[in-house]
């Protein structure tokens, strides 16, 4: 699946933004907004974040807000997250679907 086929609207250039401001370096998209079974309403989308080396650290409480903010920009409830359990990892690692990388 492509970002131009997801069933929500992805503004690139706010997501952009929004990783550069919080040293994000990898943005994907896994679950049910990569599905059939993705429903407009209800569903959230999953996200997963990787962030450039140190920054964590420094985030502090800020981190907490960081969903509500992605969510404000998708315009879908987030379910964000920087780390994913090994077995989740492992289940879903093939489907990520990047929206945005830093090189």
């Amino acid at each position: 699946m492509s970002v131009a086929e997801l069933p929500i609207k992805i503004d690139r250039e706010q997501v952009a933004h929004f990783c550069r401001e919080r040293g994000i370096r990898r943005l994907s998209l896994f679950g049910s907004v990569l599905r059939r079974d993705f429903d407009e309403r209800r569903s959230d989308v999953d996200v997963l974040a990787e962030f450039e080396p140190g920054v964590l650290q420094r985030a502090g409480f800020r981190y907490f807000g960081y969903g509500e903010e992605l969510a404000a920009i998708l315009g879908h409830k987030v379910d964000f997250c920087s780390r994913l359990h090994p077995l989740i990892l492992d289940r879903v690692k093939d489907e990520l679907l990047p929206v945005y990388e830093h090189s």
